[in-house]
């Protein structure tokens, strides 16, 4: 059986006793040695030195009521006993220097002595683990005592012993959840495994936080909901700001973002605050980071590992304690390799980072997305719209068939609904509304997909060198362009060839797409790995 250690302050004012009526007064420190259940193999009392005969008295009043217990006294100089920084410091001090022997002694923390400030320190040292104990919390008997002897308590602050405690901590955390998702009752296990972690980094976690994902699949909604779930537990209290930073260019971009001084630049005729500014106490949600400027995310790194910075034009730093969220549609360790992307920053905000799936990869989940934004139609046009069944059921197999391609995501379902509720007439979705709408859909998207293929998206600049680039023909260029354009999309080398040589091909008796396809690309000095994201 492991010997009971107690460890706490001398009361400077509670275990006064030098009379002989002091067994008639309860005094916590000598009343723990008369618990008869209590059995107390020693005392580590804390005390300063113009409390020395206190502590005289006190070790040899426990003596008398406990020989057998053990009192050991600790010299603790404490300039102000209410100054918490220094009470904090010297509790420290004293627990990193204590021979602690968990294996053969247990610990109780007597928090009843001590000012209050001593008695929140040490109730910290037990929670941070500081000090390997449970709390000790003693108090006068409710009942009539004739020796006064006093009441004493034990808490555990493992949380995990205590039912009731747990199943309310569980109970806060699904609350947490549902609250990221709006109550909409997602049934896809990838998305709600995300959001369950985004609510404990959100609760235990000021870091930043990064949330991968295509356009409109609900990276700003989301942002928002994190920061309404930290501001309703009290853990910020500014502003939520909010800035798509494809939509910064040029010296306007470090302007907007850090603010500038008067005078800065032509046109700077009064002193700006900046976005960051504006988050100070808040969160700050930065869409499409990765269309930032290399020179505002080297200003960037600087804010959020100092919580400073410089407005533009500025000599005088300016401080701003706000939390990041980033939100991206690219690959930010692709752009790092590119040159696109500061790595130090990437390493900075990688450190919770989520891929949101789009909407196409979570068929489950569109059916209690319909259902939420077509309440939420009706509370903003204070009127109630309701699919009848056919037309539900026709819509919602269109939804999650190959067919729907959700490229907008949550935008394209969102302008979808809105489209049917505002047919409906006597808020009634039918069948040839519904039908109407699955055929805009189609065309909408058969649209996209064309200019989609028409742009591609190729930047020779990602392959080719500014000296290649100056001596390459507009007809070269326009036909390498479409050629990269299904290598990315391509899934080998072969499957690239056979697309981009169907019709010659035809005419071969032993076509060799593959090898013809790498002496093209080794015309510009490129291979199958330079132009392939997944090889």
């Amino acid at each position: 059986m492991k010997k009971q250690v107690v460890l706490g302050f001398l009361g400077s004012q509670l275990d006064l006793g030098g009379d002989a009526k002091r067994w008639e007064r309860w005094r916590p420190t000598v009343s723990l040695a008369q618990q008869a259940d209590l059995m107390v193999a020693r005392f580590e009392i804390l005390y300063s030195s113009r409390f020395a005969k206190l502590m005289q008295q006190v070790t040899q009043d426990i003596h008398l009521q406990s020989p057998h217990s053990e009192v050991r006294g600790h010299l603790l100089e404490l300039a102000d006993p209410w100054d918490f920084e220094e009470v904090y410091a010297a509790l420290y001090d004293f627990a990193k220097s204590y021979p602690f022997d968990t294996e053969r002694e247990e610990y109780l923390i007597h928090i009843t002595t001590g000012t209050h400030v001593s008695q929140i320190c040490l109730f910290l040292m037990a929670e941070a683990h500081f000090i390997p104990a449970k709390l000790l919390q003693t108090s006068p008997s409710r009942r009539k005592n004739p020796h006064n002897i006093g009441e004493y308590t034990v808490i555990d602050l493992d949380l995990s012993r205590y039912n009731q405690l747990a199943q309310r901590f569980s109970e806060e955390h699904k609350q947490g959840a549902q609250f990221l998702k709006s109550g909409i009752a997602t049934r896809n296990p990838h998305f709600n495994r995300i959001i369950d972690e985004i609510e404990q980094v959100a609760a235990n976690s000021k870091a930043p936080m990064l949330l991968m994902g295509p356009t409109g699949a609900g990276k700003s909604f989301l942002a928002r909901r994190v920061y309404e779930l930290k501001k309703a537990r009290h853990q910020i209290s500014g502003r939520f700001v909010e800035i798509n930073c494809a939509t910064l260019h040029g010296d306007g971009a470090g302007s907007t973002l850090f603010g500038h001084v008067k005078g800065a630049f032509t046109g700077a005729m009064q002193q700006r605050a900046g976005l960051l500014m504006s988050a100070h106490k808040g969160l700050l949600f930065l869409d499409e980071i990765g269309e930032l400027g290399l020179d505002e995310q080297a200003m960037l790194l600087k804010a959020i590992e100092e919580k400073r910075f410089n407005p533009v034009g500025g000599d005088e730093e300016v401080q701003s304690d706000f939390q990041l969220i980033a939100g991206t549609n690219r690959d930010l360790a692709l752009e790092v390799t590119r040159g696109r992307f500061r790595e130090d920053l990437f390493a900075r905000i990688n450190l919770w980072t989520y891929e949101l799936p789009g909407l196409a990869g979570r068929p489950e989940d569109l059916e209690p997305n319909l259902d939420y934004m077509l309440g939420l139609h009706g509370r903003e046009m204070g009127s109630l719209v309701r699919f009848n069944k056919e037309a539900r059921d026709m819509y919602l197999r269109f939804a999650v068939s190959p067919l729907a391609l959700w490229s907008g995501n949550f935008r394209d379902l969102g302008a979808s609904v809105t489209r049917m509720a505002t047919l409906a007439q006597s808020g009634r979705i039918t069948e040839a509304v519904a039908a109407q709408e699955i055929a805009r859909l189609q065309r909408q998207w058969r649209h996209q997909q064309a200019g989609a293929a028409r742009t591609q998206e190729v930047d020779l600049a990602d392959y080719l060198s500014a000296e290649q680039l100056a001596q390459l023909d507009q007809f070269d260029a326009i036909q390498l362009q479409g050629v990269l354009a299904v290598c990315r999309s391509a899934l080998s080398l072969s499957d690239a060839g056979r697309r981009l040589f169907a019709a010659s091909r035809a005419g071969k008796a032993r076509p060799n797409d593959a090898d013809r396809l790498k002496k093209y690309l080794a015309r510009f000095d490129l291979s199958w790995q330079d132009v392939h994201p997944a090889a």
